[in-house]
């Protein structure tokens, strides 16, 4: 019978017992990076999965290979080739695993996309080495002799994988994102157990003992480091500003790279064969494939700039609060070519007292109300029509409609904008002013927003809450005012003021014992301008504060002269809200008595309604300033509907002027008084107010008043504004009848001071002194004085 041969086991050698046992050193690295894997979410944790993966694919691989070359009988050995080929295909396959978890960690590209470009980068690169390392390897250059590997699958597969993780590896030192250094340590550990994907296999393939050492080796090394770059990137990692962007120029490195190498080859007498030509291809099809990725890129970057451009030229004309177009906006809208048949009319509006929610309920809630006024706008617009915040509490409709649509349609706007606010801070009530302009051509932009914003103006001054359409003449008014406001300021350097002074009288003797100053403006080529033109402009443009003092120095240099020249006389002054909330302003008048020498209580200061509707604490502050200084106020124009009889009770005055709609109310048959003024003077006299009534005009009206009880009058029936000589001549006059005279007005009890005694108040009497007068308020003369005594007391004792 046969005699069976025995088999023999082949028998390792202290190298390869070495290189398994370093192996071995791989295992606790792999699950290093399985542990890191489970620590994290989302995309770190699927990269640091595939790290893991990649790892334990590669190490099992090589860890079977080399178990097995290193037990296979003798005559197994012919099949070692096929083993070795098995494990670089395993190994391959880990290692590019291994890339794909670079390529996903958090630090090495922005997105996608940027991965599959560095992706493609290093194809590049890994093609040019490729074929640089085959121009060298093979014939004539030949540089590695008689070492050069025989050609086989395990060898190529690895070199292939082992390129590409170079050429990766290169990518990311160059272009990955924050923190780079993590993400490169990762790579060039994955770049090691490339190189050791080729070695080890290749080692099996061809019988190296050596070559399977060094592979051993560099796949726990190429572990280690991985595992220990992905250790640190578990901890904290504070992002530096590094924000330089680097540029492409690298890529003309690989190709110069092939193209000297490839000339060399040729020149030498070698041919581009399957390998050199598969580098080339492959290096041709990865620049294309870059390019046209960076095609792309430039195509979505061009739609995202435009798409940003867009947007912030729509923020460039957007108002951020409202979110209505702004000022530019309009005027691009302006711009805009019309619709044929349809014109265009601009329609402003403004909020009247917006100002007094600012500064009385804050800026939140302004902006609130604002942005309310936005919203009332946009619900209230037809198709086609702009809104726009021109600034502050300013805005504009730009409408398709005619004049007289838009007329209409600002009235709805008006009744829209005057309903309430509801803020948080409670309801807020307020009215607007609009006004129309409208062009039945395209013109300049400019022109319909000027004539929008005049006839706005001039629906602001004609008592506001009201819409005004835009009218030719406005323009005329426009210049006007300019030429008033230019002329008014060199008025009084040219003298061309004067004062004239119009008689008040005692009723019913009509005996002059005061009078009027009333400021005249006589231009050489503008003729006489009326104050109710004028003065208005004056305060507009800041000038009544200079007309004001020229007033006052003028009034009280007159007084002086009938004074000295022995007339029992006072004369009033107008006073403008401007001038009263001046700096010093009693200072002033203290400085201009003293200057003349005239007895305070001679000088009445004439404050009209309108300045009551202000701060009505800082106006009793400066009327007690006033009155401080001995001088009279007096209430101008009571009745015109701005004081209430609160208000009156509080405020510190001493005459009170009937408004002449009062006195001008019609009277009755029987000649008795009117009820209106009957009442204003018997509340005047019982709060111990003079009461003065002006703008009587006939006999008949003057009959009402002195029926009344008034004692002193004012009006054209008594004399107009004269000039000081002539009304001069009518106290002369009024002295040779031996009438009896009426002393200057009297004073009247200050108002009673928080924390008073109600049967108690001050009176100024004069500078650093005042009165404790005792009141019965329930006296209809007002007169009871009880408990009169002077005290000294510095000034400021006479605020309420």
């Amino acid at each position: 019978m046969p005699v069976r041969q025995s088999v023999g086991v082949h028998s390792p050698s202290g190298v390869e017992l070495a290189g398994l046992a370093s192996l071995l050193v791989a295992v606790p690295a792999v699950a290093l990076l399985g542990n890191s894997g489970r620590k994290h979410t989302g995309a770190a944790r699927r990269a640091h999965l595939l790290l893991a993966a990649g790892a334990a694919v590669a190490t099992g691989a090589a860890l079977a290979g080399l178990v097995s070359a290193l037990m296979a009988h003798e005559q197994m050995r012919a099949h070692v080739r096929t083993l070795g080929q098995a494990v670089a295909v395993a190994m391959a396959l880990g290692t590019l695993t291994l890339l794909a978890g670079t390529l996903m960690l958090p630090g090495a590209a922005e997105n996608r996309r940027a991965a599959l470009r560095h992706l493609l980068d290093g194809l590049v690169i890994a093609a040019a080495l490729w074929f640089v390392g085959w121009t060298l390897v093979s014939e004539p250059t030949r540089i590695l002799g008689d070492l050069t590997p025989v050609r086989c699958l395990s060898v190529l597969l690895g070199a292939g994988v082992a390129t590409i993780a170079t050429g990766l590896t290169t990518i990311l030192a160059v272009h990955a994102h924050r923190p780079r250094h993590v993400t490169v340590r990762v790579a060039a550990g994955v770049t090691l157990v490339a190189i050791s994907a080729t070695a080890l296999p290749g080692g099996i393939c061809q019988g190296g003992p050596v070559v399977i050492l060094l592979g051993a080796l560099l796949l726990p090394a190429g572990l280690v480091v991985v595992a220990r770059a992905v250790k640190v990137a578990d901890r904290p990692v504070t992002v530096s500003g590094d924000i330089i962007q680097r540029g492409t120029g690298y890529a003309f490195v690989p190709m110069t790279a092939m193209v000297i190498a490839g000339t060399c080859h040729i020149l030498a007498g070698g041919e581009i064969a399957g390998l050199g030509f598969l580098g080339a291809s492959i290096e041709g099809f990865a620049l294309v494939s870059r390019q046209y990725l960076a095609l792309g890129d430039v195509r979505s970057y061009t739609l995202r700039l435009r798409q940003r451009e867009a947007h912030f030229r729509e923020l460039a004309h957007t108002d951020p609060l409202t979110g209505l177009a702004n000022r530019r906006g309009l005027v691009r809208a302006l711009r805009e070519p019309a619709v044929p048949g349809r014109p265009r009319t601009l329609v402003g509006l403004d909020l009247d007292g917006f100002k007094n929610v600012n500064d009385m309920r804050g800026h939140d809630v302004g902006d609130a109300v604002l942005a309310e006024v936005g919203a009332r706008l946009r619900a209230h617009l037809s198709h086609g029509d702009v809104a726009a915040r021109l600034g502050g509490d300013e805005f504009a409709v730009l409408m398709r409609a005619t004049p007289d649509e838009a007329m209409a349609a600002g009235e709805r706007l008006l009744a829209v904008l005057c309903e309430p606010y509801e803020t948080e801070e409670g309801s807020v009530f307020l009215s607007a002013s609009v006004g129309v302009a409208g062009s039945l051509t395209p013109g300049d932009t400019c022109e319909l927003m000027r004539d929008a914003d005049l006839a706005l103006r001039y629906a602001k001054q004609r008592g506001k809450n009201r819409v005004e359409r835009y009218q030719k003449r406005y323009d005329e008014l426009l210049r006007r005012h300019s030429v008033l406001e230019n002329e008014l300021r060199h008025a009084i350097e040219r003298d061309q003021l004067r004062l004239v002074f119009q008689p008040v009288v005692a009723l019913p003797s009509v005996r002059p014992v005061g009078a009027e100053a009333l400021l005249r403006w006589h231009h050489p080529d503008l003729g006489s301008v009326r104050p109710d033109e004028f003065i208005p402009v004056a305060e507009e443009s800041g000038l009544i504060g200079m007309l004001g003092a020229w007033v006052l120095d003028q009034a009280c240099g007159q007084l002086a002269q009938w004074l000295t020249a022995g007339h029992d006389v006072w004369v009033s002054v107008n006073l403008s809200p401007k001038e009263l909330h001046a700096a010093d302003y009693a200072g002033q008048v203290a400085a201009v008595l003293d200057k003349y020498g005239v007895p305070p209580q001679r000088l009445v200061l004439e404050v009209t309604e309108h300045a009551v509707a202000t701060d009505m604490d800082e106006l009793i502050r400066r009327l007690v300033e006033l009155r401080s200084t001995g001088v009279r106020i007096a209430l101008d124009d009571f009745g015109a509907g701005y004081s209430s009889l609160g208000q009156l009770r509080n405020l510190p005055v001493d005459i009170l002027k009937i408004d002449h709609a009062l006195v001008a109310e019609p009277e009755s048959r029987t000649g008795t008084a009117a009820p209106l003024v009957d009442v204003v003077v018997r509340l005047g006299h019982r709060l111990g107010l003079e009461v003065l009534a002006e703008g009587i005009g006939t006999p008949a009206q003057r009959e009402i008043v002195e029926a009344a009880g008034c004692r002193l009058g004012q009006g054209s029936l008594f004399g107009w504004g004269v000039p000081a000589e002539h009304l001069e001549a009518q106290l002369r006059a009024g002295r040779s009848c031996g009438s009896r005279q009426v002393p200057a007005p009297r004073s009247r009890p200050a108002p009673i001071a928080p924390g008073v005694p109600a049967r108690s108040q001050i009176v100024m009497l004069g500078p650093g002194m005042r009165q404790v007068r005792a009141v019965l308020p329930t006296d209809p003369a007002f007169s009871s004085d009880q408990d009169v005594r002077s005290v000294d007391a510095p000034r400021e004792m006479g605020q309420s």
